[in-house]
């Protein structure tokens, strides 16, 4: 899945592209001249993205900002370990871990 980058938190595009409408809207100043030139401007002004695979690359499974839709991002080696410690826990997981992250059970 597809994120944005905005205010140092992860967002699924469905809520990337809201905030990008609000900032358009309510802080014009905001919005870069060209979006997909982004050395040009920060993360903390306009959100960065799309990027695939859930913002890329994590210690553990990244969750949208706003929704908390699963962003089904791949795990770093200790991150495959959060998660098999998590599930054989039954601790702080959600479904989805379970189902996405399957691979490490095989």
């Amino acid at each position: 899945m597809n994120a944005y980058i905005y205010q140092a938190d992860i967002y699924c595009v469905d809520c990337g592209e809201a905030i990008k409408r609000r900032v358009e809207r309510d802080t014009p100043a905001n919005v870069p001249a060209n979006p997909n030139d982004e050395r040009t401007f920060d993360s903390d002004d306009y959100p960065k993205g799309p990027y695939t695979d859930g913002g890329g690359e994590a210690d553990c499974p990244q969750h949208c900002g706003m929704c908390r839709v699963h962003l089904e991002n791949p795990l770093t080696r200790d991150g495959e370990q959060y998660v098999l410690r998590a599930i054989n826990s039954e601790c702080c997981t959600i479904p989805e871990w379970r189902e996405y992250y399957s691979y490490l059970f095989a």
